[in-house]
């Protein structure tokens, strides 16, 4: 089968180029800039021009482009979509429903939502890692304790950090929240208490339906509007892009201080300028070459979801456990359709039950490395790129 790649700065495209090809795939790649995914006539033609040149069978990218799908709707090419990104507002544009269309989304409970409204294009996919790889990548920091054979003094020997995590802390670009200064003192109230109460639980959030009594206020400190051609409402966009990016730096900041308060901990984020006095802030690692490393020399990696995913397990989480890492994550109920906690990963319910699994797992290197161990080996026989392509193009 040909396949019509279009190849943006996204994670996981030398993974998923490399499963088409040792999946019997010719691959060719088309550059696609991504700076008007809904309307872009230059786009468009040079995109028709391919078609007609490559004659590919089915057009393929990591997220879902409007314009990509208008242009195999009129040229009668099939359009496979992988979305990793949450929030992601083009999901929501009427182009959806375009017949050409195979989307897929990594969050059950969201692709449940397109499915229940009879949207019959959109899909559930989890994402997936690239563990052969990752084992190449890895291999120098193997030990006979991380395969479950050997013994845990080897399995330390291996560990540069104790505690990590790879992430942003969203206190970067995009903090939409920050820049809402003219707020009513209402507001600001209503605001701190959802926020705060969405905090204090895993597996359910509430602020999009939270927002109709300050949605006017909202909207005067920072005008959002939907687009034409869509159909999110201005909760979706306040909630999504805006309130749940807030929620998930602040619950970060905050896990991430009380961890340090009592174990070593690692930092690999883009914010050079957090510090803690027990915190090595390690600055941005490369996703390809150095995130892999990281993830298999710590003795514990964290999860900390970003709040807008409602029950997918983010690629972050798979990278973990394909690099032979051990995975500590919030809870996200799509974990248990594929994975046995305490078995290949283990979650958290709140702040007290993530620092006593710290504590317990950095004190049973044995039970860890093997839980590492097993994780690594179920991602490897059922959650590799190549499984993905499989379903994607049966």
């Amino acid at each position: 089968m040909k396949i019509l790649f279009i190849e943006w700065k996204s994670f996981g495209n030398e993974d998923i180029r490399e499963a088409f090809t040792a999946e019997g795939h010719e691959v060719v790649c088309f550059p696609f800039a991504d700076k008007n995914a809904r309307r872009d006539e230059e786009l468009a033609r040079d995109l028709t021009a391919a078609l007609h040149r490559d004659v590919p069978d089915i057009v393929f990218s990591f997220n879902y482009f409007p314009v990509i799908s208008n242009v195999c709707r009129q040229e009668d090419v099939r359009y496979i979509s992988w979305i990793y990104d949450s929030p992601y507002v083009l999901l929501y544009s009427y182009t959806v429903i375009n017949p050409c269309n195979t989307i897929y989304i990594f969050d059950k409970e969201l692709y449940l939502e397109f499915h229940n409204a009879g949207i019959e294009t959109v899909h559930y996919l989890p994402m997936a890692a690239n563990t052969g790889r990752l084992d190449r990548l890895t291999a120098p920091y193997a030990s006979t304790a991380s395969s479950g054979s050997g013994t845990a003094a080897d399995g330390r020997a291996s560990c540069l950090y104790d505690v990590s995590f790879v992430g942003s802390l969203y206190t970067e670009d995009h903090n939409f929240f920050d820049r809402m200064t003219d707020l009513s003192d209402y507001t600001k109230g209503y605001l701190d208490a959802i926020m705060t109460a969405q905090m204090k639980i895993q597996g359910y959030n509430f602020i999009e339906e939270s927002l109709s009594p300050i949605l006017e206020d909202l909207y005067r400190a920072l005008p959002m509007d939907p687009n034409p051609d869509g159909v999110e409402s201005k909760e979706y966009l306040y909630a999504q892009y805006v309130i749940n990016r807030k929620i998930t730096g602040l619950e970060r900041a905050d896990l991430i201080r009380a961890v340090s308060e009592r174990f070593p901990f690692d930092l690999f984020t883009p914010n050079r300028n957090f510090a803690l006095p027990n915190l090595t802030n390690h600055g941005t690692v490369d996703y390809y070459t150095q995130m892999p490393v990281v993830f298999r020399r710590s003795r514990i990696n964290l999860n900390i979801s970003l709040r807008s995913i409602k029950s997918g397990i983010p690629l972050r989480a798979f990278d973990i456990m394909g690099s032979g890492g051990f995975l500590l994550s919030n809870y996200q109920a799509d974990f248990l359709d594929d994975f046995v906690p305490g078995e290949d990963f283990d979650y958290y319910e709140s702040k007290e039950d993530l620092l006593n699994k710290i504590g317990y797992y950095l004190a049973h290197e044995d039970e860890r490395a093997a839980i590492a161990a097993n994780g690594r080996d179920k991602v490897a026989a059922r959650h590799t790129f190549r499984h993905r392509v499989r379903e994607m193009l049966s």
